[in-house]
């Protein structure tokens, strides 16, 4: 495995991650930025006083995961089976983002690693989580400054129902500290050139088929580690 994964990063990381979760949740909300709409009800957007759009909903129908041919990102973005170094537990789920990578333990000596796009929100937030919630073809609900900038957002104020077109992809793990939402995703996209590369908005993005395996493997209740990461 390389040596971005090896025990000695991890346990600087893991060291990180409690040096930097609680001081990143005090500060700009990782996906409305500025003030957080959690703590200021000016900053809160209309659709999150509306209880039934939350927690988000899965499409009515299951649309089949495209097949994207894994030629079209650079080699070291691609699944594959790298040898695990590190002392977690296997299913354990690591995002590092500022290398743009993403390893499931799967058992003392192997992880399966993934290749993903990470936006601004993707690196807003590092700590411990735990997956708290899954999504077949999520509804996406974009942020409000988000709204407020971009004409295809503004045509969803509450939410745009999954499908192929939507952002989020194919599947979305939502990541929990004890019973509170992070907002921070691991989600899929219809945008595969994305990954491997820092992008302008969105958490971590994987392609399809590799969230589509990763929702299969990964359980509510698995454990999560992001590291810090640069930004963008």
């Amino acid at each position: 495995m390389s040596t971005l994964f090896s025990r000695r990063r991890l346990m600087l990381g893991g060291l990180a991650l409690l040096a930097t979760g609680h001081a990143a949740r005090a500060g700009a909300h990782p996906l409305y930025g500025g003030a957080d709409p959690m703590t200021d009800p000016s900053q809160m957007a209309p659709w999150q006083t509306d209880p039934s759009l939350l927690p988000p909903k899965e499409s009515e129908t299951d649309f089949p995961v495209p097949e994207v041919n894994p030629s079209i990102i650079p080699a070291e973005f691609r699944r594959q089976i790298v040898p695990n170094n590190s002392s977690y537990k296997p299913g354990t789920v690591i995002v590092d983002p500022a290398h743009r990578f993403l390893y499931l333990v799967q058992d003392q000596s192997t992880a399966i690693r993934y290749g993903v796009g990470v936006g601004r929100a993707g690196f807003a937030w590092s700590g411990t989580a735990r997956v708290g919630m899954k999504r077949r073809w999520p509804r996406w609900v974009p942020p409000v400054e988000m709204v407020q900038r971009d004409e295809r957002a503004a045509k969803w104020p509450n939410g745009m129902p999954g499908g192929p077109d939507n952002p989020l992809g194919a599947r979305a793990l939502y990541l929990f500290v004890g019973n509170e939402d992070t907002l921070y995703r691991i989600h899929g996209t219809n945008e595969p050139k994305s990954i491997g590369t820092a992008v302008s908005s969105g958490c971590v993005r994987m392609l399809n088929q590799d969230i589509a395996e990763l929702f299969d493997l990964v359980p509510v209740g698995a454990p999560v580690e992001v590291l810090a990461g640069e930004g963008i």
